[in-house]
C-alpha cells in the first residue's frame, strides 16, 4: 500500500470557508456565464482554479515582508532577490517583473522578429500570445507521447530532437530566435523534462547557434521528478539538480507565484549582458525600475525567502505527493485522468469523461462548470477554449481536452483532497446527464479568462 508524506508544517493562521448550497451554486454559475474564472471566490469551497499566487506563505516570508525597503530605486530587497536567483538558479542577471507574463513580454520583444519561429515543448497560453504578438509562430516540438493522456512515460515533457531538426532544416536557424523549454509542461499535465533531454537539446542548440530559454515556473517540481525518476540523481540535492537544469539554458522566465512561493511577482534571468541591458530598457517602459520591476520591496523580500524554501526537500516531497494522492484516488475509481500524475495538478481527461460531447461543445469547460455546481470545487478548463483560434479565426483543436485540478502550495490537507475526489467520482457516475455549452461572449485573445457561455 502506497504511503504519502504528512504535512511538513504547522498551521498558524486559518481562513474560514463555507460550503454553499447547490441552489446557490447553480445561480452563481449562471451569473458567471459557466466560466469558473468569473465565479466569486467567496462562493468557492475548495479553490483549485490555479496554483498561481495562491500559495500560503511561511512565517519567515511574512517576517521578511515586514522588512520591506520601499525605495523607488536600489531597494535592498532587490539585491536579496538577485542573490537568491544567482545562488539557486545560477544566472548572472535578474530583471524583476510583476509576474511571469511580464517576463514573457520582455523576452519576446527583445528576441523575436516578424517571421520567426519559436519551437517549444507544447504551448502555454500567455507565452504563445507574447510570441505571436511580436510576429513569431509557435511550433510544438514536444514528444508525441505528451499528447496521449493514457500513455505512461516518466518524462512526457521532453523535446523531440527530430522535430527540432526538421524545423531547422525547413526554416533555417536564423529564423529561430530561441528554443522555449518549459520545465514542467503545464498543458501536458504538469509533465517533467529529463536532464538527459535538456543536455541533448543544449548540444543541439550549440551546434546550430541557437539560444535556450526555460519557462522555469515549476522547475522545482521538475527537479523533484528528476531526483525520483532519472538514474544518477537520487543522491543529488534539489539545488544541485536545479543548477544543472539551468546550466543548459541561456536564461529563464519565472512566475514567482508558483515555485517561488509568493502571491505576486516574477523575473527574467539572463546570462548575456547585452540582452540584460535591452531587458532593463524595456522593464522601465512596461513594469518599473530595473530594481523593482512592478514589485514592492516587501514582495521581493518574500520571494527571495521563498526561493530558498522551495528547494527544501520535505516541502517539495509533500507538495508533489499530495497531488499524487488525489490522482491515485481518482485513477483507482476509474476516472480518466492524465497519466502519470504531474507535479502541480491532476488533469481530468474531459474527452473520455464526457465522450458524448463533441469538442466544439467544450467538454472541459462544461465539466469544470458542473464540478463546481456538484461540489463547490473550482477548477480550470485546459482544452479547446484555452487553445483559442488560429490565424484564420478557426478553433484550434488540441488533442488534449482537460480539466485542471490545481493544488495550491501549503494550503489544503489530504482531507480536502478526499472531498475533491469524492465529488469528481460522484459526477463521473452521472456523466451521461451532462450537456455541452456554447459561447455568449468570446474575447479576441486569451478568451478563456473572460468568455461567457450558456447550456446547449
Amino acid at each position: 500500500m502506497r504511503t504519502y508524506p504528512p504535512e511538513p508544517f504547522r498551521i498558524k493562521v486559518v481562513e474560514p470557508v463555507k460550503m454553499t448550497s447547490q441552489a446557490e451554486r447553480e445561480e452563481e454559475i449562471v451569473r458567471a456565464g459557466y466560466n469558473t474564472f468569473l465565479i466569486q471566490s467567496e462562493q468557492v469551497y475548495i479553490d483549485l482554479l490555479t496554483d498561481s499566487g495562491t500559495t500560503a506563505m511561511s512565517d519567515a516570508q511574512w517576517g521578511a515582508m515586514m522588512m520591506g525597503d520601499e525605495a523607488y530605486a536600489g531597494s535592498k530587497n532587490f539585491y536579496q532577490l538577485e542573490r537568491a536567483v544567482q545562488e539557486v538558479y545560477g544566472f548572472k542577471y535578474v530583471v524583476p517583473t510583476h509576474q511571469g507574463r511580464g517576463a514573457e513580454n520582455i523576452l519576446s520583444r527583445i528576441m523575436i522578429r516578424p517571421g520567426d519561429y519559436v519551437p517549444g515543448n507544447m504551448y502555454f497560453t500567455t507565452t504563445r500570445y507574447h510570441q505571436e504578438a511580436n510576429g513569431g509562430k509557435f511550433v510544438d516540438v514536444v514528444i508525441d507521447e505528451a499528447h496521449d493522456s493514457e500513455y505512461i512515460h516518466p518524462f512526457k515533457g521532453n523535446i523531440d530532437l527530430k522535430k527540432l531538426e526538421k524545423l531547422v532544416d525547413e526554416v533555417g536557424a536564423a529564423k529561430i530566435p530561441y528554443i522555449c523549454l518549459a520545465t514542467t509542461v503545464n498543458l501536458a499535465g504538469g509533465q517533467p523534462v529529463s536532464m538527459q533531454n535538456m543536455r541533448e537539446v543544449k548540444e543541439f542548440a550549440v551546434k546550430h547557434g541557437l539560444k535556450i530559454f526555460q519557462d522555469a515556473t515549476r522547475c522545482m517540481e521538475n527537479a523533484y521528478f528528476i531526483k525520483k525518476r532519472e538514474a544518477g540523481y537520487a543522491n543529488k540535492t534539489i539545488k544541485e539538480i536545479v543548477r544543472e537544469m539551468m546550466s543548459y539554458a541561456d536564461g529563464c522566465t519565472m512566475s514567482g507565484k508558483k515555485d517561488c512561493l509568493v502571491n505576486i511577482g516574477g523575473f527574467l534571468a539572463l546570462n548575456d549582458h547585452d540582452l540584460y541591458v535591452k531587458a532593463c530598457e524595456l522593464v522601465v517602459v512596461f513594469e518599473g525600475m530595473p530594481s523593482y520591476g512592478g514589485m514592492a520591496g516587501r514582495d521581493m523580500a518574500a520571494m527571495a525567502q521563498g526561493i530558498y524554501e522551495a528547494i527544501d526537500y520535505p516541502y517539495l516531497e509533500h507538495r508533489v505527493e499530495q497531488v499524487r494522492y488525489l490522482g491515485d484516488r481518482l485513477a483507482a475509481a476509474g476516472v480518466p485522468i492524465v497519466l502519470p500524475v504531474g507535479g502541480h495538478a491532476v488533469y481530468l481527461d474531459a474527452k473520455r469523461f464526457l465522450p458524448h460531447l463533441a469538442q466544439d461543445t467544450f467538454p472541459a469547460q462544461t465539466l469544470a462548470a458542473h464540478l463546481y455546481v456538484e461540489s463547490g470545487v473550482r477548477s480550470m478548463e485546459r482544452g479547446i477554449i484555452s487553445a483559442g483560434r488560429d490565424e484564420e479565426g478557426k478553433h484550434r483543436y488540441p488533442k488534449l481536452e482537460l480539466v485542471r485540478l490545481t493544488i495550491p502550495r501549503r494550503v489544503y490537507t489530504y482531507a480536502h483532497m478526499d472531498v475533491v475526489a469524492d465529488a469528481v467520482i460522484a459526477l463521473y457516475a452521472k456523466r451521461d446527464t451532462i450537456r455541452g455549452l456554447r459561447f455568449t461572449y468570446e474575447a479576441p485573445s486569451l478568451r478563456f479568462f473572460t468568455a461567457r457561455f450558456e447550456l446547449i
